[in-house]
């Protein structure tokens, strides 16, 4: 028989991570109460020279069901997808797709000028490009020297 060195820490370690797994499989439980599913779409953001780049995976959504507004320098990304018959969902083996409303919603850095900002859709891929605003670019500050005679 080996003597082991007991921790209570590591029995409440180990029930913590049991009731993770155990609660993890429920998802989250008022999803449906509001309306909207809470899946979310992946996002890129990047920094391109003097510029802002948003992109995000929306496959399969018309451009006419993709709504972009910003408010308070807060950008959101909203869409719908639809199911093709939704009569049809007792036929299904397998349904991995999702319908439902979803969306993003993204604070910008106060860099950028909102009211410049361009989208473009194409192949399931939405970008929105935003400019700097000129106020807030980077200024250079030239350095001058005095010489003194002596």
């Amino acid at each position: 028989m080996v003597l082991q060195r007991w921790d209570p820490f590591t029995e409440l370690r180990r029930m913590d991570d049991m009731m993770n797994r155990f609660w993890r499989g429920f998802g989250d439980l008022d999803a449906e109460s509001r309306g909207a599913e809470t899946w979310g779409i992946p996002l890129d953001v990047e920094l391109r020279g003097d510029e802002v780049v948003v992109t995000a995976s929306v496959p399969g959504i018309k451009p006419d069901d993709i709504q972009l507004s910003i408010e308070d320098n807060v950008l959101t990304i909203r869409a719908e997808t639809r199911s093709e018959d939704e009569q049809k969902s007792d036929g299904y083996l397998v349904r991995e797709r999702r319908a439902g409303n979803f969306y993003r919603a993204l604070r910008l850095p106060d860099s950028v000028d909102p009211d410049r900002a361009e989208s473009h859709y194409e192949n399931g891929v939405l970008s929105v490009r935003f400019p700097k605003a000129e106020s807030k670019k980077a200024k250079q500050i030239p350095v001058r020297t005095t010489t003194t005679a002596a």
